[in-house]
């Protein structure tokens, strides 16, 4: 549980990190920053341990992890918050956990349930009221580029835990993570020259929220992440991150002094419902016992054998009568 909240704790503060860095950095440039951080460092914790080296298939594997969710992840997250605030973006993130269950039943052979359909209608409505929400002051509603940014955040994600759960069977968490990390930062080189030239004009104080982006949520997040996956059923570690819009909000409001209009808590309630009735499972209905004969009747019923003693045994007829 201690990875769990170590994570939970960083990408709150990741929403809330990246919200801020929106004036100073471009979505793609921030990106590449933060990867770019989080690949060194987590570079030097993997090599100096030693690590086995993936099969093609677990090659395969890693670099759609590392291009979904680390590349076109960060990026439609990053020009997202451009639009959205930080509480909201972390609201709808949380479509997530449904879109695994959808991923698992059709892949991974996991019932659909009514459960499951019923949970789908509530959080996309919930992510409907999200997208026409209005601003923290109401002046104008969320803008919806920024809310299919943001939803298609949470789709990759989804993809790349369903492909990460069979890996962590046989690579350790860290090297799936520095693999995948340093993957997500080369697919983002194109934004390179974007990064010097932010970089340069930045304040010390972006910069070092960039560093922090790099190491805290993503090095070490993403690690604690694929650890407690590793020791988890996929769907049942998506549910602790509904704690994840909570506390973003919570530092939203006390580092960004932003928060998401009311309009937004209603869908984002209605989302996190969805999603939780998505992942109930029904009660199985137990079978009725079946009853069997009393053995009282049983023995008043059963055919008389000539010749046999009351209450004797029936193999015993035969030596009774020596």
């Amino acid at each position: 549980m201690l990875a769990v909240g170590v994570t939970l704790v960083l990408w709150a503060s990741a929403f809330v990190g990246i919200r801020h860095l929106a004036d100073d950095f471009s979505a793609g440039a921030l990106s590449l920053g933060r990867l770019a951080v989080g690949a060194v460092a987590l570079g030097l914790a993997a090599l100096a341990q030693g690590m086995p080296r993936p099969t093609r298939r677990q090659w395969a594997s890693i670099a759609a992890i590392g291009v979904l969710w680390f590349g076109v992840y960060n990026v439609s997250l990053n020009a997202g918050e451009q639009r959205v605030d930080a509480g909201t973006a972390s609201l709808l993130i949380q479509v997530s956990p449904v879109l695994i269950a959808l991923l698992a039943a059709a892949f991974l052979g996991e019932r659909f349930t009514w459960t499951l359909s019923v949970g789908l209608v509530l959080a996309f409505a919930g992510v409907a009221v999200i997208g026409l929400s209005g601003s923290g002051d109401g002046a104008a509603p969320n803008d919806l580029l920024g809310v299919v940014l943001c939803l298609v955040a949470a789709a990759v994600y989804a993809v790349s835990v369903i492909l990460q759960k069979p890996l962590l069977a046989q690579l350790s968490a860290l090297q799936v993570t520095w693999l995948a990390c340093t993957i997500g930062a080369l697919a983002c080189l194109p934004w390179a020259g974007q990064l010097v030239e932010q970089a340069g004009r930045a304040p010390l104080s972006s910069s070092l929220w960039l560093v922090y982006l790099g190491v805290f949520p993503t090095a070490i997040a993403f690690t604690t992440y694929a650890f407690a996956l590793r020791h988890m059923s996929a769907s049942s570690l998506g549910v602790t991150t509904y704690l994840v819009p909570p506390l973003t909000i919570v530092l939203g409001w006390l580092l960004l002094d932003e928060v998401p209009p009311v309009a937004a808590y209603v869908g984002g309630a209605l989302a996190l419902v969805g999603v939780g009735v998505a992942r109930r499972r029904p009660r199985k209905r137990e079978a009725a016992p079946i009853a069997g004969p009393d053995p009282a009747e049983a023995a008043v019923q059963a055919p008389a054998v000539p010749g046999a003693v009351p209450g004797a045994v029936p193999g015993d007829a035969g030596r009774d009568g020596r």
